[in-house]
């Protein structure tokens, strides 16, 4: 089936002419011209569109398929719905009916991941946005990277505010990291899960260092949970423990008994650690084959097989044999966390998609060896231990990087499942260079936004 048309780029331009109008009119009445924010804004939006373009194409001309267009497909099939009534459009959009009911087998039949409620959630979305653009692909993936960047530009508010006279490397760690903008505005989940992501930083930020305890900010990052945890619970299991651990250390600070305080922490580090293994082994049916007791076992299986199937494609990778249980499974974690974030390695690179992915991780990895090796280690320790943001950062992002590298075994599905965390982690770099360093140094070398 075609799903790019003439009818696409048509449409096209007069959605990306609405697009940029709002976002003008957003920019000039919030942003005005000596504000610090004004000219990350519409060149934060554009990527975000380039990336949305860029992919669509990538899996329409390249791959010639893909799961977004199943994703799309489903969103067609829902909107046909209205053909019969706007009843059952309705109902299917919120998945009201179940995989059983006769009167509605003509659009489950046709929807194989209608019992798969985290792929479904992308469908439903997308069948909202086709609304507005005539059931089009294109102009479609290009409303999914409009809402993403609303995420992506709340987190950036979110660390442009803590840190103000970082901004210019804080925008370019949350909104310029290529594989972010691009992985994180198509028809994808991924898509859906950056969205969220931001708002929910944000609004949890707004709580614990603003005060800010508005109904507004309740609701969005209510949603914000249930959207991340219905789409990918796992970065919720990533994300929860690292906010406790922010909060901890952040009060733990207004400790002034030097005796107390490290009980405290130990007490409360204790406490995180039982409740989340509790979390874990309570919900297992919920968390599927995320939960403790399936997930290394997930890992082994899903890496022989993906390793078995795509064969010297130049696309897969290993971590070395290990048993599936727990205990085994976590020596491989300098080897996943290593492969999120600094492989596929410039040599491993033989396909020009994963030869992008190779240059990006590259970087990542120049980063942090010059991060290291300009700060001493006890400098470097004592500013990680005192800074809860930069804290809340690396637990994030290390037990992000930690669960998808140990789970993922392609270097091309690792590629977008990895991008919640890495904002998260050029920010901690950022945080502890820019600690110990005058602002005229420059972590980014000769980028200058």
């Amino acid at each position: 089936m075609q799903y790019i048309s003439l009818l696409d780029y048509v449409i096209l331009p007069f959605v990306l002419a609405i697009i940029y109008i709002i976002a003008y009119n957003f920019r000039n009445r919030n942003y005005p011209k000596k504000h610090p924010w004004r000219k990350y804004f519409i060149p934060a939006l554009s990527v975000k569109i380039f990336g949305a373009i860029f992919i669509s194409m990538i899996y329409a001309y390249y791959y010639k398929g893909g799961d977004t267009f199943i994703f799309f497909n489903h969103a067609r099939v829902i909107n046909s719905a209205f053909d019969e009534s706007a009843t059952k459009w309705f109902n299917l959009l919120f998945h009201i009916p179940s995989s059983y009911d006769g009167a509605y087998y003509n659009y489950i039949s046709q929807m194989e991941w209608y019992s798969d409620p985290a792929s479904y959630t992308v469908g439903a979305v997308g069948a909202f946005f086709s609304i507005f653009t005539l059931n089009t692909f294109l102009p479609t993936a290009v409303l999914f990277a409009g809402l993403s960047f609303t995420g992506m530009w709340a987190l950036f508010r979110t660390f442009a505010s803590l840190n103000p006279r970082l901004t210019r490397p804080i925008a370019i760690a949350i909104l310029f990291i290529p594989s972010v903008f691009i992985w994180g505005s198509g028809i994808f989940k991924d898509t859906i899960c950056i969205f969220a992501l931001g708002w929910l930083t944000f609004t949890t930020f707004r709580f614990l260092v603003k005060k800010d305890f508005r109904l507004s900010n309740f609701v969005i990052a209510i949603l914000s949970f249930l959207l991340i945890a219905t789409v990918k619970i796992y970065i919720i299991l990533s994300f929860v423990p690292a906010l406790l651990m922010w909060i901890l250390f952040n009060y733990s600070q207004k400790i002034a008994n030097p005796l107390l305080k490290p009980l405290i922490k130990l007490f409360f580090i204790s406490l995180v650690i039982v409740g989340f293994l509790f979390f874990m082994q309570r919900f297992t049916n919920e968390l599927g084959r995320y939960s403790l007791e399936r997930l290394s076992q997930t890992a082994k299986y899903t890496g022989g097989y993906i390793y078995w199937a795509s064969g010297e494609e130049g696309s897969t990778y290993s971590l070395g044999e290990f048993e599936p249980n727990i205990s085994n499974m976590l020596t491989k974690f300098p080897l996943a966390v290593n492969v999120t974030f600094f492989r596929p390695y410039l040599w491993e690179a033989k396909k020009l998609i994963v030869g992008l992915s190779a240059i990006e991780a590259f970087v990542f990895l120049f980063l942090t060896l010059k991060v290291l090796f300009s700060i001493r280690p006890l400098k470097l320790w004592k500013t990680i231990s005192t800074d809860p943001t930069i804290q809340f950062c690396l637990i994030f992002s290390i037990i992000f990087a930690f669960a998808v590298g140990i789970s993922s075994y392609n270097f091309g599905a690792l590629s977008r499942y990895k991008i919640p965390c890495l904002p998260f982690y050029v920010l901690a770099l950022i945080l502890i260079y820019y600690k110990n360093k005058p602002l005229d140094k420059k972590l980014f070398g000769l980028v200058n936004l």
